[in-house]
């Protein structure tokens, strides 16, 4: 990776740096990542990214930044950013960590929502999940469930419980993305009784119900990547 000028001033013929282009560069790779346009261990260069995107080098450094936070990018001093070399032993360890972190989530944001917790954000991404599914958006779908996945952690009110899922939240929605194939139906509906069982400060209910969907898309994510990903 080219060194940056020392001055921190942008390259001719690109935008200045700001907090909303380190935003739209985030998005920008996340999708190209997530869609294969740039495939596992894909070098991600500073200097061809910023001339792609037409803005300075600052913010794609940052965009790079939180990829690397979400589990996407992997940085190196040697090597630079390149897309995460992703294997079946991450998505079998990122489920172990999902029934770590989001059964228990599930139990304690019911427990949140019985004292009285103001729940309404997970209500609104339920309906927005919802909303994707009936249109059948394939990668407005993973981004939705994500964010579902990631709102009921957030329920509990517990930051550090959030913060030990937060780093592998761009992984989950990769995962969801390649295993497109199965029933966003069915995953839905699923989605749909745990936020109910949430909702109604039942935590004995939502964290089965947590734990049964978890436990359900195991093996068909791992099988339908079989042939497709490294054993790592």
């Amino acid at each position: 990776m080219t060194d940056a000028p020392a001055d921190g001033a942008p390259e001719a013929g690109t935008s200045q740096a700001g907090p909303s282009h380190a935003s739209h560069a985030e998005r920008t790779l996340r999708a190209a990542i997530l869609s294969g346009t740039y495939p596992p261990g894909a070098r991600l260069r500073e200097r061809d990214l910023s001339q792609t995107l037409g803005f300075s080098r600052i913010p794609v450094r940052e965009a790079l930044t939180r990829l690397a936070g979400e589990g996407l990018v992997e940085m190196s001093p040697r090597r630079g950013a390149s897309v995460r070399d992703l294997s079946l032993r991450d998505v079998a360890e990122l489920f172990d960590l999902r029934l770590s972190v989001e059964v228990f989530a599930a139990r304690r944001a019911a427990e949140a929502c019985a004292r009285g917790a103001d729940a309404e954000r997970l209500r609104a991404l339920m309906e927005a999940a919802e909303d994707a599914t009936r249109r059948g958006d394939p990668g407005e779908i993973p981004a939705a469930n994500t964010a579902l996945h990631a709102e009921i952690v957030a329920t509990t009110g517990n930051r550090l419980l959030y913060d030990a899922l937060a780093p592998s939240l761009g992984l989950m929605q990769w995962v969801f993305t390649l295993t497109g194939s199965r029933d966003p139906r069915v995953q839905c509906d699923e989605h749909r009784h745990i936020c109910a069982a949430i909702h109604a400060g039942k935590a004995d209910l939502a964290g089965a119900l947590a734990y049964a969907h978890i436990e359900r898309g195991r093996e068909p994510s791992l099988a339908s990547l079989r042939g497709v990903l490294p054993p790592g």
